[in-house]
């Protein structure tokens, strides 16, 4: 079953241009995992710092191996204490 995410975070603003420099590098990691159907991460046009998150893996095996190497990141350390506001659907 595939497993999706949507949502979103809200970058303060001290930490967006960091955010905007690590981005590219995190979703091309993301786009070359194995099972990754989709890892899109774009900035609103509206709202300043909202970056919209949205993600489809073939399982919930792929969506957790990713889950597991972003933990791992520096995507992760960039990001620390960063609110998610994600919902997640297809897993068990």
């Amino acid at each position: 079953m595939t497993v999706t995410l949507e949502g979103y975070i809200d970058v303060p603003e001290p930490q967006r241009m960091t955010v905007r420099s690590a981005l590219p590098t995190h979703i091309r990691l993301s786009r070359e995992e194995p099972g990754c159907l989709r890892f899109d991460v774009t900035e609103d046009a509206d709202v300043a710092g909202r970056f919209h998150v949205s993600e489809a893996f073939i399982d919930a095996a792929a969506f957790e191996a990713h889950q597991t190497r972003a933990q791992a990141s520096d995507w992760a350390k960039i990001t620390a204490g960063i609110e998610r506001h994600y919902q997640v659907t297809g897993l068990a």
